[in-house]
């Protein structure tokens, strides 16, 4: 939802069938990973995607894309090969 634009606390709360302390809570852990700011305009408390961290997190998993492909592709092959064994017996 944030990804499209800023939201004020109440119009989340909104789009989910749990409490509004539950909505602060979890606003609370995004804020403290950096992938959410919330900004004060006037009595509101608007939240803003921030996209910073998570490009941070794919560009980490990007360098490990390589190489777990290449070792599920090794299983693939090998569960393969007895999977063709077994029927061979």
């Amino acid at each position: 939802m944030l990804a499209h634009k800023s939201l004020n606390l109440n119009n989340v709360a909104d789009q989910f069938a749990i409490s509004r302390p539950a909505i602060s809570k979890h606003m609370k852990i995004l804020t403290e990973c950096g992938l959410v700011t919330i900004t004060q305009q006037g009595r509101e408390r608007y939240c803003h995607a921030d996209f910073g961290k998570l490009k941070q997190v794919a560009d980490w998993t990007a360098r490990y894309q390589k190489f777990w492909t290449t070792k599920l592709d090794a299983l693939g092959n090998f569960l393969e090969k007895e999977k063709q064994q077994d029927q061979q017996k």
